[in-house]
């Protein structure tokens, strides 16, 4: 890992010829105390078996932040709160993904030549998480399963299962987000073209 990390290090993003909006990068849990946090890159329960992050933390562009907060208010009228595992994330983190995944499952990763839309902090992968009881919900797969189960469509799934994935899809299609494909965790908002490719660490973030 630390030497993909140093290779990524090295070398930049690719260059964008257009007109963006400023960069402005919320932390999530600063917003609303409901939103839990459970980032997999910052430890070793991830599709790499290691930590890629440094820090245990989640931003989104303000617009994106505000309506995940109000997707956030519609799961809880149903006994949920949104529970965070990734959002945005340095452009150098999506050359070391290219880098350590097969070719064969490349599909689940963003390829680093293009950029992802976590780099322009637009992105955010997450699920629900039972607020009786504090803990995350059986969803069709596990976060990051590079299956067929992980697919927005997949009907394979149990009724409890599909049911808890079409609430989570709802509540944020209705806040301006898009469900990717082969993801049921991972959305993307509206104007994430207005934003540019980054590639700020977590610790140059202000808290």
């Amino acid at each position: 890992m630390e030497e993909l990390r140093a290779e990524a290090l090295k070398v930049q993003p690719p260059h964008e010829q257009a007109y963006f909006r400023e960069s402005d990068l919320v932390e999530l849990v600063k917003l609303d105390r409901a939103i839990k946090l459970d980032i997999r890159y910052a430890g070793n329960n991830n599709f790499l078996g290691t930590p890629v992050y440094t820090q245990a933390r989640a931003f989104l562009q303000a617009p994106a932040a505000a309506a995940l907060v109000r997707a956030e208010h519609e799961v809880e009228a149903s006994g949920y709160g949104l529970i965070v595992h990734d959002g945005y994330r340095p452009w150098y983190v999506t050359k070391i993904f290219w880098d350590a995944t097969p070719r064969d499952q490349k599909i689940f990763v963003a390829n680093p030549a293009e950029g992802s839309k976590h780099n322009r902090g637009c992105a955010v992968d997450l699920s629900l998480y039972d607020l009786k009881t504090g803990k995350e919900v059986e969803m069709p797969s596990g976060y990051d399963e590079m299956t067929n189960r992980a697919y927005a469509d997949y009907e394979g799934a149990t009724p409890g299962q599909r049911t808890r994935r079409a609430l989570l899809r709802h509540a944020m299609e209705e806040q301006g987000f898009t469900v990717n494909p082969t993801e049921w965790w991972h959305f993307d908002y509206k104007d994430w073209r207005q934003y540019p490719i980054l590639n700020t660490k977590f610790e140059d973030l202000r808290n």
